[in-house]
This record gives C-alpha cells, structure tokens and sequence, in this order.
C-alpha cells in the first residue's frame, strides 16, 4: 500500500494534512501550528517529494530516511513537516485497524489527568488566582501551571514584581491540596533561576519549566542540580541528538517533548523511550487545543514513564482565536480534572468541513 497523494489545508496557524494512499485508505494529521502555512511549503517542496510511493505503514522508515535526505536543512520547519506526515499516517494506520493509535502503540483507551495551563503573562495575580479557582469549581482541575518572568528576559520580568507576587497569590487562593506547576519560558540566568527557584520550593510548587534558555543546555543542568524542585524542558528540541545529549546529560528532571514540534509519534516515542530507560517522566508539551493536545493523550495512555498529567490549555478565542471551531465535535470536554481517550479509530477526531472549505489547499500526488 503506497502513498498517493498528500493534501495541506491550512491558514498562517493551522495546517490540517490529508494523506491517501493507493488503495483508497486516508488519514489526517497535522503540523505544527504557528507559521503553519509556510511549513505547508516545507511538506510539500521537501517531505513529499521522499513520501510519495513510499509504503504507507513504514512510518519508522519513512520519519528516519527523510531528514537524511533532507540533510543540509536541518531544523524546526524539516521536523514541523515530517510530523505533519507522520500523524496523518498513524490515523490512516489506526483506521485500517479498526483501533485508536494508543493501541497500535502499547496502550488504552482511557483517561488521564490534566493540569490546567495559563498561556498569559498580562494578568495580574489576582486575576490568575480568580480564573483557576473557577475553573476548579467548574471542571474540577487540581493542578494548575502558570507564567513567571519574561519570556526569553534576561532576568527581568514582566512587571516588576510579578514573580514574587503571582506565586504566593496562587497557592493562597488555591490551598495546599493542589498542585502548583510554573514556567519561566527561557527567562533567567542560572543565579537568578536558582534563587527563583528557592522561593518556588517554599510555597510547594513541584514543577519548574524552561528556566534558563533553552539552547544553553549547562545552564538548565546548573539549576537541575542545584534545586529540590523539578526541573521541566525539551518543549523546542526537535533534534534527536540533541534529545540523546539532554537524557544522557540529566539536564532537567522531567522531559518535555511536542509530538508536533518534534516531528511526530514515532519520533516522540523514541525519545520517551531513551527517557523512560534513564529513569526520567515524561510529560510532554500541548500547549493548545489544536491536534495536538490529542496526539498527546495517545501518547500518554501507552508510555511507561508518562508524566503525572496532560498540559490542557485552558485559552479561548480570546487568546487563541484561530483555534475554534477547528472540529466536527471536541475531543476535549474535562470532567473532575480528567479527559478521555475513546476508542474509536485512529485519532478519533474530525476536522470540520466548514474549516476545510475556508483553508488554503494545495496537493502533491504521486506520478503515474
């Protein structure tokens, strides 16, 4: 069964991929959103051109011989791409199997913990304290993640005062029966994320992510070994060596990958698998309601050292207006803090029709 056709559908945030094969079987995946459109050119310039006629079931072979075809291009947009072709393949797969992908991958259907995650640096910390506090009483969450610093900063942040107001405001509100998770987006020198991090650990939060910038891997090792807290990252590494560098190197305590960001399942399952052998949870990022927070759901139904809890995005249209209506019916409705993976085929989503018509659309077939 060969690959015939791969469809985009996409507007500048999201990207929706259609892959058929010959014998008629379809499925649907995305890429990663932001700039989606240009990594659209990117599938089909230089992922295509190495998918078509290629066996449609051989995703392992086809995510591994692909970058290496695509050698003097290494990268985001390359990895954007081939996760793009990569989870459409797995619901064609799961289709053609009659099951959803986590069990093609070891799993079940099931539920899974969230914690609700805040997107915003513009609120003030009462107006966080009061937003997760409705949203426990409504949806039942006992976890909740939120923004400290600047993003990329330089140790400043975004007011100032924020930090050292936001946390304590949070666990008061709150109370100690919930768990506390920040991220700092690449904020902070290792001195200062050290010293940030000894307030954390007072007031019981348990996660802290991305402290130092990311690409400065000795810097996140500096804060790792210096701190009780666990410290969270990986979200923007889309580099296997680099993967193998950070797990071999323990350069934070929990990994963090983006099975969009990443370049797919079979890529995110490979890591998680190097992480799961060293000791390390894996608690990946899904930082909003596109695709990809249920790519992640499979994941963490069939991963041994999947983390404590799903990141669910607790943004709407205010935030992330290009993400509404993307669906026939949401896979996504939170009860006592928890969502489900059915059983149906594949994903189990569908994109809405009404979104396809309005999309970008642009074809690549195999020759005759």
């Amino acid at each position: 069964m060969r690959i015939a056709s791969i469809e985009t559908f996409t507007d500048p945030f999201v990207c929706f991929v259609r892959v058929s094969t010959d014998s008629g079987a379809t499925g649907w995946g995305q890429i990663a959103p932001y700039n989606a459109d240009i990594t659209a050119q990117v599938l089909h310039r230089q992922v295509a051109p190495h998918a078509l006629g290629a066996d449609a079931l051989d995703i392992a072979g086809l995510v591994d011989i692909i970058p290496e075809r695509e050698h003097k291009f290494p990268g985001s947009y390359i990895a954007r791409a081939i996760g793009g072709l990569d989870t459409a393949l797995w619901d064609l797969r799961g289709k053609l199997e009659g099951k959803p992908v986590c069990a093609l991958i070891g799993g079940t259907p099931g539920r899974l913990r969230t914690y609700a995650s805040s997107m915003k640096r513009d609120i003030t910390p009462a107006e966080e304290a009061e937003r997760f506090q409705r949203l426990r009483d409504a949806h039942g969450f006992d976890a909740f993640k939120f923004r400290i610093g600047a993003e990329c900063g330089r140790d400043t942040d975004e007011w100032p005062g924020r930090t050292e107001a936001i946390v304590p405001a949070i666990r008061n509100a709150l109370g100690d029966d919930v768990a506390l998770l920040v991220d700092a987006n690449s904020c902070y020198s290792p001195a200062r994320a050290i010293e940030v991090g000894r307030m954390l650990e007072d007031h019981g939060v348990s996660h802290y992510e991305e402290p130092c910038p990311y690409w400065h891997y000795e810097q996140t090792k500096r804060v790792t070994d210096a701190l009780d807290i666990d410290v969270t990252g990986g979200e923007q590494d889309c580099s296997l060596v680099d993967w193998q560098r950070m797990i071999d190197g323990r350069v934070v305590d929990i990994i963090q990958p983006d099975v969009c960001y990443l370049g797919g399942l079979e890529r995110t399952l490979e890591v998680a698998g190097w992480a799961a052998q060293a000791g390390l949870p894996c608690t990946p990022h899904s930082a909003n309601l596109s695709l990809v927070t249920l790519f992640t759901m499979h994941l963490l139904r069939a991963i041994p050292n999947a983390g404590k809890y799903l990141e669910f995005s607790i943004e709407g249209p205010d935030y992330y207006p290009w993400q509404e209506d993307l669906f026939v019916a949401s896979p996504y409705g939170v009860t006592n803090g928890e969502v489900e993976v059915s059983d149906a085929p594949g994903w189990g989503a569908e994109v809405h029709p009404d979104w396809l018509d309005r999309a970008t659309y642009q074809i690549s077939e195999r020759e005759a």
